[in-house]
């Protein structure tokens, strides 16, 4: 009999993943899964909190009592609840009106453990 043939066929490398791996794959897959789940939700509030200091700025609201006004109506509108208009901080420069903003967000993930993210932004380009 021909062994040799067999032998070299047998012998070939087979391709692909193994069971361990597709689980191991399956498990990296669902935890980044779960960590956007509950970061995306924050993302976009602050996109919003950017989008409301940029829309007031350009509001032409002069006070500073004006400006937390304004955002707390776009607040109210988008949804916004991480900060408040009194929570910016508005300074006037030679060059107009800048309000700026910071806040930290804790975003519970499993049982003890959370994702703390610390936001900032301004108006200034």
């Amino acid at each position: 009999m021909n062994q040799g043939f067999v032998s070299t066929s047998v012998r070939r490398r087979q391709r692909g993943l193994s069971l361990f791996g597709l689980l191991i794959a399956a498990a990296l897959i669902i935890t980044v899964a779960i960590v956007a789940m509950r970061v995306v939700p924050s993302a976009l509030e602050f996109m919003a909190i950017r989008g409301a200091v940029e829309k007031i700025v350009t509001s032409g609201a002069t006070t500073p009592r004006d400006l937390q006004q304004a955002f707390d109506r776009f607040a109210a509108v988008d949804d916004i609840t991480a900060i408040r208009g009194s929570d910016l901080i508005i300074e006037k420069l030679d060059t107009g009106t800048v309000v700026s903003f910071a806040y930290e967000k804790r975003v519970p993930l499993m049982g003890p453990v959370s994702l703390l993210i610390d936001y900032h932004g301004s108006s200034r380009q």
